[in-house]
């Protein structure tokens, strides 16, 4: 997590002081709980979020303390006995310190997840308006780079909304997966506190309590949570990809908004290049590389081990932050994109007319001709498009056994570029509904 792919509001979620906010948070409604059963007293438990509640956790000072006691929990504890005085030793009754991280840690996530969806509904507006602005700009499309049939550049952009509405979901399926909270104990056999504590603690932060937790919460939560998290960056690379394709000299038909005074090269004036798309394409791989060891957490020893724990204090910021980062980026990309429909037809046009051939195919496969000699009669004129710079047209018009078989009407009708694009309306209803 650097300053450079970062936003504030992300960032903050995972401060210390919100860590150590959240902690207290989790010891004081525990505390209320363990009131209510009769453990503590209730005016200890008062005392403690009067007391507690009011304080500004010292990070330095916690550092302190954790450089002998060589415990982040203790240290915590020891420095929130400084603030509450004698009815301190009410805090952490029959807990254990996952208890505490777990469910702060699930805390976090939900959190970030909040920031994440919001995101991409951002991203899906953008994207929406995008599209149904060029709902009817015909492209282009292609496969293997190469052009194949025609499209519109609505098209391209209605399937990226559509795979990010994909992702929205996903997401909300791991956010509801990552939100439950732990106060069970050690091994999680709820021995020394009652699971009336866990159920009051999980309402009061919005979380469900865990089924079945050993000392920790099941890290196939987490790593479901973060595979998410690397779905989603591929996606946001995969449209990355296309704009930067889409940007090239050669192509040019939609290019990175370049704004007054932005420098594309050190040496090269000229130069206006897709930074902030190959960006995007570099951030994708590091919140796709935080998904592999999220997976090898799963497997602890036993009951707990803390393997799992210097892991996700550097993917659990460093994940949801960058991924928000990419999200915005992405958004912001969308939002100022260049689209250049002149460039889009004179590429579309560039080779003649060859776009039409699998329809000429069809035509002479229904006229009686066979799927072979159809495939070789349409093939060699199309060889000469590419070798030769012919025209397309005029060479199937030109063959005689392709106009034994196809009058120049019915030859000439096979070019009409309406023909790919009359079923976009309901490609956009599908996707969008009927707005």
């Amino acid at each position: 997590m650097i300053p450079r792919y970062s936003r504030p509001e992300m960032v903050a979620i995972w401060s210390p002081e919100t860590r150590f906010r959240i902690w207290f948070e989790i010891e004081a409604h525990a505390c209320d709980a363990l009131a209510e059963l009769g453990v503590i007293p209730k005016e200890a438990a008062k005392t403690i979020w009067e007391k507690g509640g009011s304080a500004t956790f010292d990070v330095e000072r916690i550092d302190e303390i954790e450089r002998v006691t060589k415990h982040d929990v203790i240290a915590f504890l020891t420095h929130l006995a400084e603030f509450v005085g004698p009815d301190s030793r009410f805090i952490h009754q029959g807990m254990t310190s996952s208890d505490v991280l777990d469910t702060c840690l699930a805390v976090q996530l939900t959190r970030a997840s909040d920031l994440l969806l919001a995101d991409i509904d951002a991203l899906l507006e953008a994207l929406k308006r995008r599209a149904f602005e060029h709902k009817d700009t015909v492209t282009i499309g292609r496969s293997h780079g190469i052009h194949a049939e025609p499209t519109t550049f609505g098209v391209k952009l209605a399937e990226a909304y559509a795979e990010f509405s994909r992702c929205r979901e996903r997401l909300v399926h791991a956010r509801e997966d990552i939100a439950t909270c732990a106060i069970s104990g050690a091994v999680g056999t709820f021995a020394n506190i009652d699971p009336y504590v866990e159920e009051h603690v999980a309402k009061k932060l919005g979380l469900k309590p865990e089924p079945v937790s050993t000392q920790v919460i099941p890290r196939d939560r987490h790593a479901m949570f973060f595979a998410t998290l690397g779905v989603i960056a591929s996606s946001i690379e995969r449209v990355a990809i296309e704009i930067r394709h889409l940007q090239r000299t050669e192509v040019l038909e939609a290019e990175e908004y370049f704004s007054p005074g932005q420098k594309g090269s050190s040496a090269m004036p000229h130069k206006r290049n897709p930074v902030l798309t190959e960006n995007l394409t570099g951030l994708a791989r590091m919140v796709r590389s935080y998904a592999f060891p999220a997976m090898e957490n799963v497997a602890l020893w036993h009951e707990r081990d803390i393997s799992h724990s210097s892991v996700e204090r550097m993917i659990g910021p460093d994940a949801t932050v960058t991924l928000d980062f990419a999200l915005a980026r992405l958004t912001n990309v969308i939002d100022k994109l260049l689209v250049y429909p002149e460039n889009m037809e004179r590429n579309l046009n560039r080779f003649r007319g060859l776009v039409h051939s699998q329809r000429v195919l069809l035509a002479l496969t229904q006229a009686g001709v066979s799927r072979e000699d159809s495939y070789r009669l349409v093939q060699r004129n199309a060889m000469k498009v590419w070798e030769q710079g012919k025209d397309f047209l005029e060479e199937l018009l030109a063959d005689a056994e392709v106009t034994a078989a196809l009058s120049e009407a019915e030859i000439r009708e096979k070019f009409d570029l309406g023909y790919h694009t009359k079923h976009v309306d309901t490609i956009f209803r599908r996707v969008f509904g009927k707005s």
